[in-house]
Formats: C-alpha cells, structure tokens, sequence
C-alpha cells in the first residue's frame, strides 16, 4: 500500500505516494525522473547517488523515500543557478577536468559542497579523506581533489 510523502526537492514542494520500501533514490530517479542521482552499489558504498537532505550530504541509497518526509532535497540537478549557471562547483570539476566517465561526478560534487560548507575542509589530505566515501574507476582522483579545492575558493569568494 502506498504511502504519500510531502517533501521539497530542488526547491519544488512535492507531494507523492511510494511503496514504504522504497528507497529514496528510487523516488529521485523513477518518481521524480530527476536522474543525476546514480545508482551504483545499493550498499551506501560508492557514493554515486549522493545528495543533500536538510543541507547535509546523504547517501540515497541508504535511506528510505518515506524517511525524507518534510526535508529539503537538493540533487545534482538543483545546484546550478535557474538560468543554467553552473554551482563553483561544477563549474571547478569542469575546469579542473575532475570527471571522466562521469557517472560518480554528481555524487562527487554533492560530497564536496557539503565538504565545503559544512566542514570547511580544504588542505589536499582533508579533501582525500573526506571523499573516501566516495568511488571514482577512471580518475584516479588527482583532478577531483584540485576541483574541490578551486571549487572551494570560488564557493569562499
């Protein structure tokens, strides 16, 4: 039986039924057919499907639809400005080449905003450590970690 939730996504109020299993990143993507937020493991261990609940970084996959109720959801796809201006950091990934298949990018760049704004972490060592959430196959993360870091100082700025 489903279950209707109310929860603001991107800024939007949206009121939906889901199935009370249904994990969040299952409403993101087949609900609201917002599909920046990856699926990639289902175990909360690579980080591809990262996003902002309340303003802090959560993995989507680890975490029911129904337990969002009332939250404020920010997905890749709610970072840049309304007229397509890229967030410092995507604009920084962009730049500083900080993707290459591109399918742990959203992921990477959620994790680095909440990085930014709420632990302030910056040095390369703390930007290492804080996106060992976090699993890239083809960078090897030399150029996220300068993207975050450019992103950083334009997000200061």
């Amino acid at each position: 039986m489903g279950m209707k939730i109310s929860l603001t996504v991107n800024g939007a109020s949206v009121t939906k039924e889901c199935e009370p299993q249904t994990l969040l990143v299952e409403f993101i993507r087949e609900t609201l057919r917002l599909t920046g937020t990856h699926v990639g493991c289902d175990t909360a261990q690579c980080g591809a499907c990262t996003v902002h609940v309340d303003g802090k970084a959560v993995k989507s996959c680890n975490m029911l639809a129904t337990q969002a109720q009332g939250t404020k959801v920010t997905t890749i796809e709610g970072l840049a400005a309304a007229d397509g201006t890229l967030h410092p950091m995507q604009a920084a990934f962009r730049s500083c080449h900080g993707l290459q298949c591109g399918f742990c990018t959203p992921g990477m760049v959620m994790s680095a905003v909440d990085l930014v704004q709420n632990h302030g972490c910056h040095s390369e060592t703390q930007v290492r450590e804080a996106l060992e959430g976090n699993l890239c196959r083809c960078t090897g993360y030399h150029n996220i970690v300068a993207a975050v870091q450019q992103g950083a100082a334009a997000m200061k700025a």
